[in-house]
C-alpha cells in the first residue's frame, strides 16, 4: 500500500499492507486531516519515526466481529493496555504503555490503510461528511477542557490563536455557555470566529489588560503563547494549555505562585461528545479546510502547510 513514511524525512512509500491481530479492524482510509502535531512530528516531537497521522475517518473491510465490516469509522487515536491503574480508572489515554496513533509507536493514518482494536472505533452517523468526520480528534481535544474543568456559564475566556484548533476550542467552549475573547492575527481567520458570534480581538489591543480573564486558553501551538495567556489570566485563574510542540517554552513562573494560578495541560478527549457536536452542527468544520490533496501529493501538501496561513489540509485516498 501506499504510505507517508517519516524516518527523519518524509517520504511516499510502497509498505505492507498491515495485518489485523484478534480484536482489531482493518480499516480503509477515506480521508486523513494533517495537524499541528504532525507538522511537529517532521520537527522532531515525540522521536516518532514511522507513518504518522491520526486525524482520519475510513471504512472497515476486515474484522473478526462481522457486525464492524462495511461501517463507516473514526477512531481514538490511544491504545491503552486496559490493566494498570489508570485504565481502570478509565483514563488509558494516560496509561505508561500506551502506544497513539502516529505519534507514539503505532503506525498512523496517512496510508492506504490502517488498523486499530474494535474498542477504539465509533461508528460515524450519516449526518457527518468524511470531510467533517476528520475533525472528530481535534473537536475531542476541544471538547477535553470541558471534561478537566467546569465553566460556569458566562464565565470570560480569552482564548489565544486563531489557528484550527483555536476556532474548535472558541465553538465548544461558547456551545457550553462561556464569553469567548478570541484573540488572532489573522483577519479572514477572526472573521469566522465573529460570524459565529465569537468575540475576536487583534494581538496587543488595548483591550487585552494584564489580569483581566478568568481563564486563558493557549492554542498558538507556539512556545510564546503560554506566556501571553499567563499575562492575561486574573489571580487565581486558571491557564489552559492546549499547543504541543517540539522544543521548551520559557515563562515566568513567579506569577503562577504570587497569583495563585492554576496551570491545566490539556490533550486528547473522547470522541463521542465531538461527534454528537459534529452531527448537529454545533461545531461548524466545512469552512476551516483549506485544500484536499490526494495521498500521493502528501509531500506537496506539507509543503503548502509551510508556505501558506492555511487552517486546513485534508489528504484524500480514493476509493
Amino acid at each position: 500500500m501506499k504510505a507517508l513514511y517519516f524516518d527523519g524525512k518524509l517520504s511516499l512509500r510502497e509498505v505492507p499492507t498491515p495485518v489485523c491481530a484478534p480484536g482489531e479492524a482493518l480499516i480503509k482510509v477515506l480521508m486523513a486531516g494533517i495537524c499541528g502535531t504532525d507538522r511537529e512530528i517532521l520537527k522532531g516531537y515525540s522521536g516518532f519515526h514511522g507513518i504518522p497521522g491520526h486525524e482520519f475517518v475510513g471504512r472497515v473491510v476486515e474484522c473478526d466481529d462481522s457486525r464492524w465490516i462495511g461501517k463507516r469509522v473514526v477512531g481514538e487515536i490511544n491504545l491503552a493496555c486496559g490493566h494498570c491503574h489508570w485504565c481502570a480508572r478509565g483514563l488509558g489515554r494516560h496509561c505508561p504503555q500506551r502506544t497513539v496513533l502516529g505519534i507514539v509507536n503505532r503506525p498512523g493514518a496517512f496510508a492506504e490503510y490502517v488498523t486499530l482494536p474494535v474498542e477504539n472505533l465509533l461508528d460515524v452517523p450519516d449526518e457527518i461528511s468524511d470531510q467533517a468526520a476528520t475533525f472528530t480528534e481535534p473537536v475531542a481535544a476541544a471538547c477535553e477542557i470541558l471534561e478537566q474543568m467546569t465553566l460556569a456559564p458566562g464565565t470570560r475566556v480569552a482564548l489565544i490563536g486563531d489557528g484550527r484548533l483555536g476556532l474548535l476550542v472558541a465553538q465548544v467552549l461558547k456551545h457550553a455557555g462561556a464569553h469567548v475573547t478570541l484573540i488572532g492575527r489573522h483577519g479572514w481567520k477572526m472573521d469566522l470566529a465573529r460570524e459565529w458570534g465569537v468575540k475576536v480581538l487583534s494581538e496587543g489591543d488595548e483591550e487585552l489588560a494584564p489580569s483581566s480573564f478568568p481563564v486563558t486558553v493557549d492554542a498558538t501551538g507556539s512556545p510564546h503563547g503560554l506566556s501571553e495567556a499567563l499575562r492575561l489570566v486574573e489571580p487565581r485563574g486558571t491557564v489552559v494549555m492546549k499547543s504541543t510542540f517540539h522544543g521548551a517554552a520559557t515563562f515566568d513562573a513567579t506569577k503562577l505562585v504570587v497569583d495563585e494560578i492554576t496551570l491545566l495541560g490539556s490533550r486528547c478527549g473522547v470522541f463521542a461528545p465531538a461527534l454528537e457536536l459534529l452531527r448537529h452542527d454545533h461545531v461548524s468544520v466545512r469552512h476551516l479546510i483549506t485544500k484536499t490533496f490526494r495521498l500521493e501529493q502528501g509531500l506537496e501538501a506539507f509543503e503548502y502547510l509551510d508556505q501558506t496561513s492555511a487552517l486546513k489540509v485534508l489528504l484524500e485516498m480514493g476509493t
